[in-house]
């Protein structure tokens, strides 16, 4: 374990600020502060601190908890997890979590730390102990479910977070990780956007004989997702990581330039999930960064956006998704000499074509189920060669269409209005074989049909190819743990990522802070 001397906590943060950007003079004392946090709260913000307990119990300490207190596994420890708020507003300041081994209290002290309302550093004062605090490390992660709804912010939302032990005649007495929001302690003008991931079920009609072409169905899903900052600044900067950054600043530039603005920004790609799986990162990624550059500059509607950014020239569920969220029905785009479009394009390769009307969106079920699998094989069709199958395979029959569109209105509208999962499921599983779809399936290594099979052979009510893939999403109620075992069995050679989920009856948030 790392001492406070041996511990480079300036070194620390100048690695995290090239990560996350510029940290606060507050943010960089309360992560590196070797004092009591609560005086050193109480003294910068002139206001009274409090604690309020979240959870306490005594547990055995597992194998890391051990290890930090020097402890054997097993031994009884006193787990407490508790915020600190600003008593007359009650906002939540900082959130801790401490291991305390109970061999190591003297009775007083143990009886004034499981009243559990009292801040450490002053049971400590009051009992006159002198103890020195350790750091061990200092990072960034994600707030999550449970910590999100502490502080009130987004679930993929940045934290910043360090551990450090209390040490006292030379043993450790407490174990503590405190936390608290990237965006706390800060008056520096910012905008964080969340945006969903969507699932891409089917585009309707690429026949284009009644005049109109493309028309999408999909849904939102709670994850993965993509979390955007952006500060205003004279330049543009990006911060992030993999081929996702050249998106946001291709973006970034084609919104400044429609704004306006003579400055720039600085923006900073906190998350994000792979391109070319199937699951639309590229309009989430361009449509976050729009969005937090027009809340920070001028206002504007998603659609606007949408047009600006480029994207929804083919589909509009990445767009709807990012706008509205739950099960989407777009509309599509006029089609032949005078239409919007006069032949078939993916939305990549349909730049200047507005986004597509939504034509119904319906909150989906919150008992619902999703499996998200992708494979670790070969992206998705993309680029040239997207645009290539397009001009292939397009148009498709008219047969084709007709059947997808009577199952749309008579299977999938209904099972999703009343709630009725199996004819919803029935829905998805028609809608695999018919029209663009049936294409898409057609391009797909023998593995996509394998897992495909593979999931249709358990509880799951549909399941179905996101887009290109290689995406392959299952929606279900019970049993899809089941589900998710058949997924990673069929991906057993390969690898890849399965996990469950639920779809997102929003769209993304936004906050500007402060």
């Amino acid at each position: 374990m790392k001492t406070m001397a041996s511990f480079n906590i300036a070194g620390k943060l100048r690695e995290l600020e090239k990560d996350v950007g510029t940290l606060s003079p507050m943010q960089k004392i309360l992560l590196g502060t070797d004092g009591s946090v609560t005086t050193l709260l109480e003294n910068v913000l002139g206001c009274e601190v409090t604690v309020q307990t979240l959870s306490q119990e005594v547990v055995p300490a597992d194998e890391r908890v051990a290890a930090s207190l020097g402890i054997r596994a097993g031994e009884e420890v006193n787990h407490r997890i508790v915020t600190l708020n600003e008593k007359e507003s009650g906002k939540a300041l900082l959130y801790a979590a401490s291991d305390t081994p109970l061999s190591r209290l003297d009775p007083s002290f143990k009886n004034d730390l499981m009243r559990a309302d009292i801040p450490i550093g002053r049971i400590m004062q009051k009992h006159r102990i002198e103890a020195r605090r350790e750091l061990s490390d200092v990072r960034v992660c994600r707030a999550g479910t449970g910590i999100s709804g502490v502080f009130g912010i987004f679930r993929h939302e940045p934290l910043l977070s360090r551990r450090y032990r209390i040490i006292t005649r030379g043993e450790p007495l407490i174990a503590i990780r405190e936390t608290f929001p990237y965006c706390n302690f800060t008056d520096e003008a910012r905008v964080i956007v969340e945006a969903p991931a969507r699932i891409h079920m089917t585009l309707i009609d690429m026949n284009g004989s009644s005049g109109r072409v493309d028309g999408g169905i999909g849904l939102s899903v709670e994850d993965p997702a993509v979390v955007v900052e952006a500060k205003k600044s004279d330049g543009l900067t990006v911060r992030g990581e993999g081929e996702s950054v050249e998106r946001v600043k291709k973006t970034a530039e084609k919104v400044l330039a429609a704004l306006g603005v003579r400055g720039g920004a600085e923006i900073t790609l906190h998350r994000t999930y792979p391109g070319h799986i199937g699951l639309g990162s590229g309009t989430q990624i361009a449509l976050a960064t729009a969005r937090a550059l027009t809340a920070l500059y001028r206002p504007m509607d998603v659609r606007e956006i949408a047009a600006i950014a480029g994207r929804g020239g083919t589909s509009g569920i990445g767009t709807a998704a990012f706008e509205l969220g739950g099960f989407i029905i777009d509309g599509g785009h006029s089609f032949g000499p005078s239409g919007e479009k006069s032949d078939f394009r993916p939305s990549a390769a349909s730049g200047g074509v507005r986004p597509a009307p939504v034509l119904f969106r319906h909150p989906v079920p919150e008992d619902w189920q999703i499996l998200l699998a992708t494979p670790a094989i070969p992206e998705g069709a993309n680029g040239k060669v997207e645009v290539d199958i397009f001009r292939q395979y397009c148009p498709v029959p008219i047969g084709d269409v007709q059947a997808l569109c009577h199952t749309v209105l008579m299977q999938m509208l209904p099972g999703i209005v009343e709630k009725d999962l199996d004819l919803f499921g029935t829905a998805v599983n028609a809608i695999q074989g018919l029209g663009f779809k049936r294409v898409e399936h057609s391009l797909q290594p023998p593995l996509i049909h394998d897992l495909v099979a593979a999931l249709r052979a358990t509880d799951a009510a549909g399941v179905g190819l996101s887009s290109f893939g290689p995406t392959v999403y299952a929606i279900g109620d019970t049993g899809m743990q089941d589900a998710l075992g058949a997924a990673e069995e069929a991906m057993a050679e390969t690898g890849g990522t399965a996990f469950l989920t639920r779809a997102r009856n929003r769209g993304a948030d936004v906050r500007a802070y402060p």
